[in-house]
């Protein structure tokens, strides 16, 4: 992999993680937000928190794509290189 290749793919991950750091500060700030709006309005229910569990979940997947497989967008490269490494090789055979 060329030096471009490597800065392209570390400024993609660098911003996907900004991406998620910026999610996360709004989540946190909206559910404080609404947190106090709740117990201010209607403190003996806690609505507020249908919202924090489902929000939360989209902030779990997009964690787990951040930092647990952001490794996996390069599959289908590899994929295609190990077609193209077959298809050179049939090639030969059919060559020699």
């Amino acid at each position: 992999m060329s030096r471009s290749n490597d800065y392209k793919k570390a400024k993609r991950r660098a911003g996907a993680k900004m991406s998620f750091y910026i999610h996360s500060s709004v989540y946190i700030t909206v559910c404080l937000l609404l947190a106090a709006i709740n117990l201010v309005t209607t403190p003996d229910y806690f609505w507020f928190l249908w919202a924090v569990m489902g929000w939360g979940i989209g902030i779990v997947f997009h964690a787990l794509g951040v930092f647990l497989f952001s490794g996996g967008s390069d599959l289908p490269s590899h994929l295609v290189e190990d077609e193209m490494n077959k298809i050179q090789s049939r090639r030969a055979k059919r060559e020699s």
